[in-house]
Parts: structure tokens; C-alpha cells; sequence
């Protein structure tokens, strides 16, 4: 099995802390994690990617990196954080790259291929709906707005502290519950147990409501490379109108796998049938 490295890839003014498998050389598969997470959510898929014939990256994105944590709210704006993807890519010398995100970074990944289809080859997003179909679910579906409540709470300026109150007791329960094991928890917290990183990582949630950028987002463009979209029918947070709603907002192929009895965070709970699913979708390297 293909080894994981630990890297610093410098893109957009900042330097990126990376975790990183397979020859350079490769095609390019970008992975975006969500939130609370980190690079360690992508831990099983790296090597079975490198392992394929692919370059694997998994950066820890903006406010999660030490050296990619400006202090302004409006630092983390979805448009700039849609730039440090593309950056990393033209750092990597990937002008056109495979696209994977789970969370908010699907949400960055929804938005880029919708975008720039020009640079993205596929698009592999786990959980996290197509943000038009997100923004239709909220009309449409009456358990949405309950199931996405988090997202007003963490513009409580008190958010971090109690996250991290009592050895992270409250940040610790809730991945517990949702499924996800201690070795994850404690490599999430590696990065987030650091109270400037919980304080920026909520600030992507903060920022939209400045610029209306959010993760509900009627106005996204449609997408229109192979899209493979994964989604646990034991999702706390994305019901399954947003998930099947999704197919209306993609133009090109489309493939929705459902994971029966898995909830949000897909890499955690199920990170063989992710593999299996990710490496059928993208086949042989080209």
C-alpha cells in the first residue's frame, strides 16, 4: 500500500499543509475535506488512489493550515476559498485535475465544476447536496432547516470555547455520535483542538452571510463533467430530498450511490465502500 506524506505545498499566498500519496507524475485527484475535519478524513482513500496510478492530495484548507490562517472573517469568503483550490492545483502543475469533496468541501467542488469545467476532469462529492438542490430542500423539505441548525449556532462568537471546553468534551460527543471513530476524532483534533483553527474553520460558516455565498445557493450554476455523488441514507444533516434533488442541477453523467445506514461522514463509517465507488467511477487512469 502507497505510504502518506506530509507536505507544504505553497499556492495563492499562503502554504498548505498536505497529506499526499502517489508519483507526482500522475493525474491529479484534489480531495477537500468538510467540517470538523482536517486532511485525516481522506486517510483510507489516498493510498488506495496512489495505488491505482493516481496523485492523491488532501490539503488542510484555509483556517485549518497554520500557514493559511488569515485573521478577517471576510478571509474566508467562498470565492477565496474556491481560489486556494485552484491554486493548489496550478501548484501541482495540474491544469485540469479529478475533484473530490466531502462537506464544505463539497460544497467548494459543486461550485468549481459548475465553474471551471475546463479544469475539472470528474467530480466526487460526498454528502453534501448540489447547492441548489440544498437551497430547494429548505423550501421544500419541512426537517431541512432542523437538520442544518448547527450552521446558526456557529455564528455564536462562544461557538469555539464551548466546542473545546473540558478537553473538547461537546466537539468529542458529537463525532462520537455521528459515527465516527476515536482514531478519527483524535486526528481531527489534532488540527482543531488548536482554538485558532476552531475559530477559523468556523469562520466559513460566518463569511456567507456577508456575501450571500453560502451553502443554499439557488443561483449555482449546473454541472456538467461525470459527476459521482455519495450520500448515508443515515445522514443527520442532508435529508434525502436535497440528495435526490440533486440529479436536477447535473448536466453530464450522473451517478448517486446511497450508502444504506451511514450518516454523515462517509470516510469514517464506510471508507471501503467509498474506495470501492471512487476507484469504479474513475477507472484506469488516463
Amino acid at each position: 500500500m502507497s505510504a502518506i506524506r506530509d507536505e507544504i505545498v505553497d499556492a495563492n499566498g499562503f502554504a498548505f499543509r498536505v497529506h499526499a500519496a502517489g508519483s507526482p507524475d500522475a493525474p491529479l485527484v484534489l480531495l477537500l475535506h468538510g467540517f470538523p475535519q482536517s486532511r485525516h478524513s481522506w486517510r483510507e482513500q489516498l493510498p488506495a488512489l496512489a495505488d491505482a496510478g493516481y496523485f492523491a492530495v488532501a490539503p488542510d484548507q484555509r483556517g485549518y493550515s497554520p500557514g493559511a490562517r488569515p485573521p478577517a472573517v471576510a478571509d474566508y469568503r467562498t470565492p477565496l476559498l474556491m481560489a486556494d483550490a485552484l491554486a493548489l492545483a496550478d501548484a501541482l502543475c495540474a491544469e485540469r485535475f479529478h475533484l473530490a469533496g466531502h462537506d464544505w468541501g463539497g460544497q467548494l467542488a459543486w461550485l468549481l465544476a459548475g465553474q471551471q469545467p475546463e479544469r475539472v476532469r470528474s467530480l466526487s462529492v460526498l454528502s453534501r447536496p448540489h447547492p441548489a438542490a440544498f437551497a430547494r430542500a429548505f423550501k421544500g423539505d419541512p426537517d431541512q432547516a432542523h437538520r442544518s441548525r448547527h450552521h446558526r449556532a456557529f455564528l455564536d462568537p462562544d461557538t469555539a470555547g464551548l466546542l473545546l471546553a473540558d478537553d473538547a468534551r461537546r466537539l468529542r460527543r458529537n463525532l462520537r455520535d455521528q459515527g465516527v471513530p476515536e482514531t478519527g476524532i483524535a486526528g481531527y483534533l489534532e488540527v482543531l483542538g488548536e482554538p485558532a483553527a476552531l475559530e477559523a474553520a468556523l469562520n466559513w460558516y460566518r463569511a456567507p452571510h456577508d456575501d450571500r455565498s453560502g451553502l443554499t445557493r439557488a443561483d449555482a450554476p449546473p454541472v456538467s463533467v461525470p459527476v459521482l455523488y455519495i450520500w448515508g441514507d443515515g445522514d443527520a444533516t442532508v435529508g434525502r430530498f436535497a440528495a435526490e434533488a440533486t440529479a436536477d442541477f447535473v448536466t453530464g453523467p450522473f451517478r448517486f450511490e446511497e450508502l444504506p445506514g451511514v450518516g454523515h461522514f462517509v470516510t469514517d463509517q464506510a471508507a471501503d465502500a467509498v474506495n470501492r465507488l471512487l476507484l469504479d467511477f474513475l477507472g484506469a487512469p488516463a
